[in-house]
């Protein structure tokens, strides 16, 4: 008997492999339109799982508003045809797996995305590909969620003002593992976020951000890449942030860097690398950063430090090909160097104990010229430059006289290899709704 809807009663619980269990599966059959999918969940039972067949389904905005599984087969394709959110959800405990979700509308009034999840908790949202939406996964006000191995395309050329991959607001305890974000304003987005973790991540060509904080506390990311995105990384206005093992490399431009470090305190910048990068570091009104054991290679600036920073520790990093190593825009420096490698090192180790018997002054002349006189870059490869620096070394007058590193390490440090990924020591989310054996007909 044709039917475009059926289910099929399972009496035992099974267990998948996104760790959320589930007690009765409904199979909905293939179709052309999403209320055939939005038909199923209006009438589940919370714990039920939702499997749709493979298709290409439009004419709608799916709404869950029950604790369940909607689980996509091979080659499922929910379109939102340029006019509408394509799922919203406002339950606990739901998991959304396995779709590939298309064109979502574009609204002056209402942040329309490919996943909207709203004042939920215990959301799983795993292995979808979310395509030109104009934010991708969109979190509000929500808490124990995990995002993982999804990928986010957005086309920020055709369209410049499009929002972000994952944009994450007002939330708590979010997990971020294994996804990929390209081609949006900011690639990942936090703001009002606390206790989360971002991992093992890839945020790539966005129009600004690779990663995005705002007013977001005690987070942690780690392992994660950022390439070739338009200003490379912002972290602002947060504290108690640890930042390790990440890279950063390819932002290229004159606003751009590695990463921004304004306004933020007592955080941990440890184990990353910042290679090719207009600065790798741009420090603005941060204190008590700990920065230690990161490589800065072939970068314009490896560190950019203002005046306005204080009580940071740089500690122990390699600073190898970078065109200068750390500039400032003040003459006085509260901040403390130490321990560090710096391949423009020219000093002796008589004593043979691996440290310079001379301290080191990283920043030149001519970078302190550089902060004032922006366009003076041009007589960068001057000779008359190259005078003014030895002169400065010999001499020094005009560059911070504290900013130095009293003992330079004489050789490169070697950092011990760690674990590519945390993601396996996290505690992962699931749930385990009653047990419903109800059979259901269409």
């Amino acid at each position: 008997m044709k039917t475009s809807l059926f289910f099929i009663l399972i009496t035992s619980a099974f267990l998948l492999n996104s760790s959320c269990m589930y007690a009765k599966q409904l199979l909905c059959g293939k179709g052309t339109t999403l209320p055939i999918i939005q038909n199923a969940l209006d009438n589940a039972e919370p714990g039920d799982t939702i499997l749709v067949r493979s298709g290409h389904y439009k004419q709608g905005n799916l709404f869950i508003k029950k604790s369940l599984m909607l689980l996509g087969e091979k080659n499922v394709i929910l379109d939102g045809e340029n006019k509408h959110e394509i799922i919203t959800v406002t339950a606990n405990q739901v998991c959304i797996k396995g779709f590939t979700i298309i064109n979502s509308g574009v609204m002056s009034t209402k942040d329309l995305a490919g996943i909207k999840i709203l004042a939920c908790r215990n959301i799983v949202l795993e292995n979808n590909i979310v395509i030109n939406c104009n934010f991708g996964i969109y979190l509000s006000n929500t808490k124990h969620c995990l995002l993982r191995e999804n990928t986010v395309k957005g086309n920020v050329i055709k369209d410049p003002n499009t929002g972000n991959g994952i944009h994450v607001w007002k939330a708590d305890s979010i997990q971020i593992i294994k996804n990929e974000s390209t081609g949006q304003r900011d690639g990942i987005y936090f703001e009002f976020v606390t206790n989360s973790t971002i991992i093992n991540n890839f945020s790539h060509e966005n129009l600004r951000y690779g990663l995005h904080f705002m007013f977001s506390h005690s987070n942690t990311y780690t392992h994660n890449q950022f390439t070739k995105n338009g200003a490379g990384v912002a972290v602002m206005y947060s504290h108690h942030v640890k930042m390790y093992h990440n890279s950063f490399d390819h932002n290229w431009g004159s606003s751009a860097y590695g990463i921004l470090l304004k306004d933020i305190s007592d955080s941990e910048v440890m184990y990353n690398k910042f290679e090719y990068n207009s600065a790798g570091i741009y420090m603005e009104g941060s204190n008590r950063i700990k920065m230690e054991q990161n490589s800065f290679y072939n970068n314009g600036w490896a560190l950019r430090i203002q005046a306005s920073c204080t009580d940071n520790f740089i500690n122990r990093n390699n600073f190898t090909g970078n065109t200068f190593d750390v500039s400032t825009n003040g003459e006085t420096q509260l901040n403390n160097f130490s321990n560090n490698y710096w391949d423009k090192y020219e000093g002796y180790d008589l004593n043979k104990d691996g440290f310079g018997d001379i301290p080191y002054r990283p920043v030149s002349l001519f970078s302190m010229i550089i902060e004032q006189l922006p366009p003076s870059l041009l007589l960068i490869r001057s000779f008359m430059v190259y005078l003014l620096d030895k002169a400065e070394k010999i001499i020094p007058s005009l560059t911070p006289i504290h900013l130095m590193d009293e003992l330079p390490q004489m050789r490169m440090i070697k950092f011990k290899e760690t674990k590519k990924s945390l993601s396996s020591t996290l505690p992962y989310l699931y749930y385990q709704p009653k047990l419903n054996i109800q059979y259901l007909k269409t």
